[in-house]
């Protein structure tokens, strides 16, 4: 397991990784509801009563489905895996089905300090295994099949980095902010735009042929 013995390719991997992704979204949806037989005035208060629910299904669709995109994204140049990619990913996607607890926690109990604390710690841990994977990978290149930069290659993995430095962050700042908290989150849109631009800048290298283990 610990040592880097290829170990087919990645193929069933990524195929498990969809599937968990999928499932773990679809089940965001099943606590969306509204009950039958109501009068017109306790319809629009259960409507209203929904906000919060909705609001946390969306922002979990976005974690959820950029994670995913990113997963893809980490798999595509990979030929082979080995034990600790095959760990690492295990990791991640057993984080990723757990989402929908954390979500419904902010959900029905967003003014709890403790709620928000546990949503960032989730969204924390995904982007930590995510992160890992991106150095594991990097440091061996006889797994990959790519040609990206030494500085593309850097700003991938600090995008990663500062995703998990500011949930990170926010477990502490909800003991102090309680729920607003969760707008420490918006630093992310200038940080990730900061980053995806200089990462767009970056040269590629020409093609070169990976190393083999020794």
């Amino acid at each position: 397991m610990w040592k880097s013995i290829p170990d087919g390719g990645p193929e069933r991997l990524t195929a498990l990784a969809d599937g968990v992704f999928a499932i773990a979204i679809t089940l965001l949806v099943l606590d969306l509801s509204v009950p039958r037989g109501l009068e017109s005035a306790q319809f629009h208060e259960e409507l209203l009563d929904l906000l919060p629910d909705l609001g946390a299904y969306a922002l979990s669709v976005a974690v959820l489905g950029g994670y995913w995109r990113d997963h893809r994204k980490i798999f595509s140049t990979v030929r082979q895996v080995d034990g600790q990619v095959v760990l690492l990913a295990l990791i991640g996607l057993g984080v990723a089905a757990l989402v929908p607890f954390p979500t419904r926690l902010i959900s029905d109990y967003g003014g709890e300090p403790v709620s928000v604390a546990v949503y960032a710690g989730a969204v924390a841990s995904l982007g930590a295994a995510h992160l890992a994977l991106v150095v594991v990978l990097r440091r061996r290149p006889w797994l990959r099949d790519d040609n990206e930069s030494e500085a593309g290659s850097v700003l991938y993995a600090l995008d990663h980095a500062v995703t998990v430095a500011v949930f990170v962050l926010t477990v502490p700042l909800a003991a102090v902010l309680g729920p607003a908290a969760m707008w420490w989150w918006l630093v992310l849109v200038p940080a990730k735009y900061a980053i995806g631009r200089r990462a767009a800048r970056a040269p590629r290298p020409p093609d070169v042929t990976p190393r083999r283990p020794r």
